[in-house]
């Protein structure tokens, strides 16, 4: 069956390495093809897609030497089949298209399979086999070592994912396994940690014993400090103990959370974890963004469920994917608080350290909340506070963690109206609206470390009043 072609400029069109199943251009058979195009031989229109990195390009999939040849001979459009292969592998259509006068090298058909393996895992043999011309064993043997180190992966993901108390229902929806699948990897799940515990054992540490398996550092501290209680975790960990209601770090431990805009201090969450919760406890992190909850739930022997609107399946995978939107009546949808508990269970403590009005707002997805006018931003949060109270146990305790806004820059304190700015006055009354009744406000300020000695100076000289104020606002339910 022919197929519809279409006339593009040969500039449109680009040679992505990465769904080209071959090792190289031969420039014999350019020059070859070149040649056939002088003398007027016509060939069979290439194949190409939409490049999805970049609109208004397509990526070759069949056809790269007829390409090259096309340009050495001055051609500016050329016919093409433009193909949709939703969802079919690019790397493994472009390998199956070359099965044809000239084949895949057997080094090339290895490569092509391990290249699309570690693309998608869940990728199987046979479909693979099928695309470069190769037995299903054939190809087993081509990936057996990747296999082997995704089967791993993939037991270090439910291990923390079940170690952070995650339903199963939930892990097998996020890992795409069934229940089978999920009991076959849990009976792993008593010897998974001997060679990490023998390791610390022998004197390594936490550090070394990460670096040597390939575990995450709050994964290791969560068997290191088995059966510890709380302050001896804090002891091992390297953190003092705040008595007082002012928390104050000149730097986030990196140890805990990825490099992430406004990224939280673990400092300061494992105080209101030991303040405000137990060991076993369940704690809801709906905006966990680069996971500084979850890892210090994990070295405090606490469950942990956490969201955030990016999704990070393969380093992230205890963080499920969700965006919290809100109606034309500023009520949050029934599937945002689907999302806030299960049918057995519901939070103990909630840590909701959203964006921040403003700051950072560049930095952050465009569907952030940090970006939103004023009105919407405080039209969120108390939609999100009346869906935490519908959806909490009467015991449930909120630690809101949020900080001035004043709109400071290039303006002496004295000229500021106080206009557009948003107070911790501000957030308590509407956390008083929604049925929240703050027992602390406890002072968390940012750094200030990270002004530099001539922005601080350029400051100082305008009258500039800055803000480095952050507050934990701990809450219960007035009823």
């Amino acid at each position: 069956m022919t197929q519809p072609t279409t006339k593009i400029p040969i500039s449109s069109i680009i040679l992505d390495e990465d769904i080209y199943p071959r090792k190289g251009i031969e420039p014999k058979r350019i020059a070859t093809f070149a040649e056939n195009l002088r003398d007027g031989f016509k060939f069979d229109p290439m194949e190409v897609e939409p490049d999805p990195d970049h609109p208004g390009m397509y990526r070759l999939l069949d056809g790269a030497h007829r390409w090259n040849a096309y340009k050495t001979t001055g051609v500016t459009e050329v016919e093409v089949v433009i193909k949709n292969l939703n969802g079919e592998d690019p790397l493994l259509y472009a390998a199956q298209k070359a099965i044809g006068p000239k084949q895949l090298t057997e080094d090339e058909t290895r490569e092509t399979a391990r290249r699309a393996y570690t693309r998608n895992s869940s990728l199987s043999s046979a479909a693979i086999g099928k695309a470069i011309g190769r037995a299903r064993r054939t190809v087993d043997s081509y990936i057996a070592d990747l296999k082997a180190v995704t089967q791993m992966d993939m037991d270090i993901k439910l291990f923390r994912m079940n170690r952070l108390g995650i339903p199963q229902d939930r892990i097998g929806k996020r890992l795409g396994l069934n229940q089978a699948s999920i009991h076959n990897h849990l009976l792993k799940m008593a010897t998974l940690p001997n060679l990490i515990n023998s390791d610390l054992t022998r004197g390594f540490t936490v550090f070394q014993v990460a670096e040597k398996h390939g575990w995450t550092e709050p994964m290791v501290w969560s068997l290191a400090l088995e059966d510890k209680e709380d302050l001896e975790r804090f002891k091992k960990l390297g953190w003092g103990l705040r008595t007082w209601d002012q928390w104050e770090w000149n730097d986030c431990d990196k140890r805990f959370g990825d490099d992430w805009p406004g990224r939280i201090p673990a400092q300061l969450i494992v105080h209101i974890l030991y303040y405000f919760s137990k060991q076993n406890d369940l704690i809801l992190d709906p905006m966990a963004g680069g996971g500084v909850t979850p890892d210090t739930c994990l070295a405090l022997n606490r469950r942990c469920w956490a969201f955030d609107m990016t999704d990070r399946p393969e380093t992230r995978p205890e963080i499920e994917p969700h965006t919290w939107t809100i109606s034309t009546t500023n009520q949050l949808n029934s599937s945002s608080a689907n999302k806030l508990t299960s049918s057995k269970e519901k939070p103990d403590l909630v840590i909701f350290d959203p964006p921040y009005f403003d700051k950072k707002a560049a930095d952050y997805d465009e569907k952030s909340i940090s970006g939103l006018p004023k009105k919407e931003y405080l039209e969120f949060l108390e939609a999100f506070f009346a869906l935490l109270k519908q959806n909490a146990k009467k015991t449930t305790r909120l630690a809101f963690i949020n900080a001035d806004w004043r709109d400071f820059q290039g303006k002496p304190a004295s000229e500021e109206s106080g206009k557009g700015a948003i107070l911790i006055d501000d957030y308590l009354q509407i956390l008083n609206e929604t049925g929240w009744q703050h027992t602390h406000i406890i002072q968390a300020p940012m750094s200030a470390q990270r002004f530099s000695a001539v922005v601080v100076s350029a400051m100082q000289k305008k009258r500039i009043l800055g803000v480095t104020s952050r507050y934990v606002i701990i809450l219960r339910q007035t009823g």
